[in-house]
């Protein structure tokens, strides 16, 4: 509640009570903000007023200059509070409040992104969409100022245009769900266009696809691997590798702390937007890893490890869970956390550990950001440096790492960006995923550790008594029903898990969240998934998600964890809803494959060729584990991998996977069954030649 009436000395709104980072940032606003219910467009529906509401984040850099510039000034408050009911909502929260009104947007602009502002009628229905606006209009924009007076004018003189615009927009919302266009034939044709785009696209002097802005899209990057090892083409295999090592070379990588920033503003991946995101780590941590799998460079493993570095030192909560963001912004200035000038790299590392850092990593006189300050990046690698120095390889890698260690030392006493410390189940679950397949690839305990504690703390703080998902949890407070992505990504990173550590419990777990994503939001008439299900809030459309954007999609991740727990379990039924879901969307699929290359990962195993391996033998075993690792060395994207045990453990799997029951030791030797395309081929004993066979 608020504390006092908008405008008097002391006034918060009613966010107050929230536990939202990016809503306690607005708490005091001169705004009278309330958070996204039912009460709040009762109140707008008994005070005849239109519904202002405004989406964003708590890292988002342009939702804190709109807050600044707009929502902390009175006279922008004055006109919000007399004529319109004003809701704040965390996108991160709630994404299908955000999703659903990004696409008005989108429709109605041709464009979008956060701060989102949108104007609707009490009834939720939205007539008016745009991004950012400026308290008053300049360089062509309309100032927030005159769209408020002249929308209020057109609420009290030609309400009947707004409510008909309302109308024609949310029936065009409740349409596009409703996929009716005539299946087509998805096969490797389609695979194929989508590397064909990707191809055209590619840029060969910075890497990366298009121009600025740049994002990294690591489902672009694992779709390419997989292209690769399909076709073994060697085109696919050079856009991987230039766009990885221009990515880890740029501004966009924290060179002092690891970590990626967001996107690169510029087109050589120099200049970030420097707010961090877990999914961002999460997804080009497994690109990295599988890039190291399929290529062998062990560069690629370093970036790995640093990546994990900075999540399990940064975004690692006590209790296991992960942070979900770190804010772009500190002391007001976007990126000064980041930043430096070389005269304060000397006074830390003195002159010639000093020179060489700066030499190294370009930070220089007059800088190449703002204000005279470097980001630090490389041009050249230590290879190429140490040739132009007296130094040897490892001297110059050895002497920069301990410079970079003592650069952050100092940097940790810097004021921090904030820190969104909430933790949210779908983002959890890519991290758990990525965890875990880096363990598989580097075979470091402490990865899969921390993905099974983050997995463990989900289970039991983030999950009701039947089974049912929460979206969030911050401060001892679990809040939102899950959304379709939640089981997703959860599903996915549980699998994943189990196939790090063979512990029944997490495949047990993957199969019960599989089964009630199902029961929740699966379209039993026009098949695939709901992004809103039967416990969430109904808003005035219900939508499927397929578009991979900055994370993938929740039908993407869905059909293939479908197909892949089918396999695990000899369930037939859920490969049969994998491919109704292929179906329903196979006309935006052969349109678009680009659009989709998550999708396109999840069709790669479709077309096969997949593997089912199961391993006999018990885990304590020295050539049982030594088959393992030949197994999780490889970039084998479409097999799926069980460990039948004898024992408990095996008449659990056995539970769950009824097919494995008859598949034993031959004559007390681990062996391996491998099944290819629905034939099994003869077991193996060797781990020699099951590396053969693979």
């Amino acid at each position: 509640m608020s504390e006092s009436k908008p405008g008097a000395a002391g006034f918060r709104n009613h966010l107050v009570g929230e536990k939202s980072p990016y809503l306690l940032q607005h708490a005091n606003n001169p705004v009278d903000w309330y958070p996204w219910n039912e009460e709040v467009f009762s109140k707008a529906k008994q005070e005849d007023k239109p519904v202002f509401l405004s989406i964003g984040y708590a890292t988002c850099h342009w939702c804190h200059v709109m807050a600044h510039e707009s929502f902390e000034d009175e006279e922008v408050a004055q006109v919000l509070n007399g004529s319109y009911v004003s809701i704040k909502v965390d996108r991160e929260e709630r994404p299908d409040i955000d999703q659903l009104y990004m696409s008005v947007c989108q429709a109605l602009t041709k464009s979008g992104g956060w701060p989102l502002t949108i104007i609707m009628t009490p009834d939720a229905k939205p007539f008016f969409a745009g991004t950012y606006f400026p308290k008053k209009g300049r360089m062509g924009m309309p100032g927030l100022l005159d769209v408020l007076g002249q929308i209020s004018d057109l609420w009290k003189n030609d309400r009947e245009r707004i409510f008909r615009l309302g109308d024609e927009i949310t029936q065009a919302l409740q349409s596009s769900s409703e996929r009716s266009s005539p299946p087509r034939t998805l096969d490797e044709n389609t695979l194929q266009k989508a590397y064909g785009y990707l191809s055209r696209n590619f840029d060969p002097k910075y890497g990366g696809f298009g121009s600025a802005p740049k994002f990294p899209s690591p489902h672009q990057l694992t779709f390419l691997i997989r292209w690769h090892a399909r076709r073994n083409d060697p085109v696919a295999k050079k856009m991987v590798v230039e766009t990885l090592d221009a990515m880890r070379n740029g501004g966009i990588f924290d060179q002092v702390g690891f970590g990626f920033h967001r996107y690169s503003v510029d087109e050589r991946w120099l200049v970030p937007h420097f707010e961090k995101m877990l999914y961002d780590q999460a997804l080009l941590l497994i690109a990295y890893v599988e890039a190291y799998q399929a290529f062998g460079e062990e560069r690629f493993a370093q970036t790995a490890r640093e990546i994990c570095t900075y999540v399990l030192r940064d975004m690692t909560a006590p209790d296991g869970g992960f942070y979900s963001a770190e804010d772009a912004d500190s002391e007001g200035k976007e990126g000064l956390f980041y930043v430096w000038k070389p005269e304060e790299i000397i006074q830390i590392l003195g002159k010639e550990d000093g020179d060489l850092f700066c030499n190294f990593y370009n930070i220089q006189a007059g800088g190449n950001f703002e204000e005279g300050l470097s980001i630090p990046h490389i041009t050249h690698g230590t290879e190429i440096f140490a040739k132009r120095t007296i130094m040897e390889r490892s001297q110059l890698e050895d002497a920069l790492d301990a410079s970079r260690e003592r650069l952050f030392e100092v940097r940790e006493k810097r004021v921090h960006p904030l820190k969104d410390d909430k933790i949210i189940t779908s983002w959890n679950g890519m991290m758990i995923a990525a965890l875990a397949k880096a363990h598989q690839a580097l075979k470091e305990p402490a990865y899969v550790a921390a993905a099974a504690n983050a997995a463990d703390f989900i289970l039991n703080r983030l999950r009701t008594s039947d089974g049912t998902l929460i979206r969030r949890y911050r401060e001892g407070e679990a809040a939102h029903a899950g959304f379709a992505d939640d089981y997703a990504f959860l599903v996915w990173g549980l699998i994943e898990l189990y196939e790090a550590t063979f512990e029944v419990r997490f495949l047990k777990e993957a199969v019960a969240l599989n089964d009630r994503m199902l029961d929740l939001f699966w379209d039993e008439s026009g098949k695939g998934f709901f992004f809103t299900g039967k416990e969430n809030e109904r808003l005035i459309a219900q939508t499927k998600e397929l578009y991979d954007g900055a994370v993938p999609s929740c039908n993407s991740l869905g059909v293939l964890n479908l197909m892949r727990l089918g396999r695990m379990t000899g369930r037939v039924e859920l490969e049969q809803k994998a491919d109704e879901a292929i179906k329903a969307f196979s006309s935006e699929l052969a349109e678009v494959p680009m659009a989709h290359t998550q999708f396109m990962n999840a069709l790669d195993f479709v077309i096969g060729p997949s593997r089912e391996i199961v391993i006999a033998g018990d885990s304590d075993s020295e050539m049982t584990m030594r088959m393992i690792e030949k197994i999780h060395a490889r970039f084998l994207p479409n097999k799926v991998l069980l460990l039948r045990e004898g024992g408990e453990n095996g008449d659990r799997l056995i539970d769950l996977s009824p097919f494995v029951e008859p598949l034993l030791p031959i004559e007390g030797r681990p062996t391996a069954y491998i099944c290819e395309q629905y034939a099994c081929k003869t077991p193996v004993t060797d781990p020699n030649s099951l590396e053969n066979v693979l």
